[in-house]
């Protein structure tokens, strides 16, 4: 119970981080949802993950409870599925608070909608945030990844999306961008 209200709150932070035109998006039926979901990570992720959808009340809910670390969910039009530690970076990012000192790992298999790759909590592109879309992509997240993106380029002016590259250089919340196709 503990982690399904930690999760919860998680979500509902990064939901609430997307602009009102994401959140309008983002509100879907659970069907709908399990259909935009089944691409963005593989089948036996998916399977046995958490997933949430968000109501009409914008709150997030549980709407299958899973066994295997996973939450899934499609904040604004990017279907994603992220393991454990990958929410507790996330919840640290939306809170701007330090980065846990671990490893997660991302599924974006439908890709994103754009992000700013200097700018963490940017939420549209302007001439000077560098914005990015990147294709399908995996992203490795927390600062125990800090040591492997030294080996990636890290110039958030000229990331090139169809090649692995750090996002958000250079802030506690840099991590590892890798497409996939």
């Amino acid at each position: 119970m503990t982690r399904t209200l930690a999760i919860l709150f998680v979500m509902s932070s990064i939901v609430g981080s997307v602009s009102i035109a994401y959140a309008q998006h983002a509100m879907m039926d659970d069907k709908e949802l399990m259909t935009k979901l089944k691409d963005a990570a593989p089948a036996r992720i998916l399977e046995h993950a958490t997933v949430m959808n968000m109501g009409a009340d914008g709150k997030m809910k549980v709407i299958q409870q899973g066994n295997n670390g996973w939450t899934c969910m499609d904040p604004g039009g990017a279907p994603m599925c992220a393991d454990k530690a990958a929410m507790e970076w996330a919840e640290a990012w939306q809170s701007k608070g330090p980065a846990p000192q671990k490893l997660g790992f991302i599924y974006m298999l439908n890709g994103d909608n754009g992000a700013s790759n200097t700018d963490p909590y940017a939420t549209k592109e302007a001439p000077d945030n560098n914005w990015v879309k990147t294709g399908p992509h995996v992203m490795i997240v927390g600062a125990e990844a800090k040591g492997m993106m030294q080996a990636y380029p890290r110039d958030a002016k000229a990331a090139d999306p169809q090649k692995p590259y750090v996002m958000w250089p250079g802030t506690p919340y840099e991590h590892l961008m890798l497409p996939v196709k």
